[in-house]
């Protein structure tokens, strides 16, 4: 193992401690992916969902908006799990509070999955070829990213901020030996589709803004 790589069995217990400022702190996802999820991937009224890494439920709401029949929603964080069973009372929710891979789910029971930036703490082929299992006939896989900044221009906060992580690459979604962040990692996520037997469709990348003040920068 890479010394420098915090171990992808990290983020499942890493984010728990404040789980109402680790809430507050994170942005949303733009409504344009969901937009992208509901034209591409499915996402619409009536359908079952599984959402893998939901953390604190910031995808979850916007999943539940779009009035699916069913959403399980597995968090292995149970700090986390017991925030969004606590702020999110609807009837259609169903948490486990368990890994993944621990995860006792009915083969063929789901016609979305989805992971908001969470899918790099898991081992990408072994976890798709699971969920490709749990998939109805049709069904689709959408895996979301939030990437700060954009390699496309400028961006001084990260660059005056770069030394903070000189030592310790802080997951397995950095960029690392020149290639882009997991979630830009075009050519690797679409081979770690192909690899578990999934026709790879092409990734959609979403540019959009996110204005901090200081406290917000503290609390992220």
């Amino acid at each position: 193992m890479d010394p420098t790589r915090l171990d992808r069995r990290f983020g499942r217990e890493a984010f728990g401690a404040d789980p109402a400022n680790y809430h507050a702190a994170r942005p949303p996802y733009p409504e344009a992916a969901w937009a992208a999820l509901r034209a591409r991937a499915g996402l619409s009224p009536g359908i079952d969902i599984l959402e893998i890494g939901a953390g604190t439920g910031l995808a979850t709401g916007a999943l539940l908006r779009a009035r699916p029949a069913r959403l399980v929603a597995v968090e292995p964080d149970p700090r986390l799990a017991a925030f969004l069973r606590a702020t999110t009372g609807d009837p259609r929710l169903e948490i486990l509070a368990m890994p993944f891979e621990a995860a006792e789910l009915a083969p063929a029971s789901f016609d979305l999955v989805v992971s908001a930036t969470a899918f790099h703490w898991l081992e990408p082929v072994p976890a798709l070829k699971t969920i490709r299992g749990l998939l109805r006939p049709g069904g689709a896989v959408a895996l979301l990213w939030n990437v700060f900044g954009d390699p496309g221009r400028p961006d001084p906060f990260h660059a005056a901020t770069r030394q903070l992580f000189a030592a310790t690459r802080p997951s397995p979604s950095s960029g690392s030996d020149g290639r882009p962040e997991h979630g830009l990692d075009a050519e690797a996520r679409r081979a770690d589709f192909v690899a578990a037997g999934f026709v790879a469709d092409p990734p959609q990348a979403i540019a959009w803004s996110l204005v901090l003040d200081p406290p917000g920068v503290r609390r992220l």
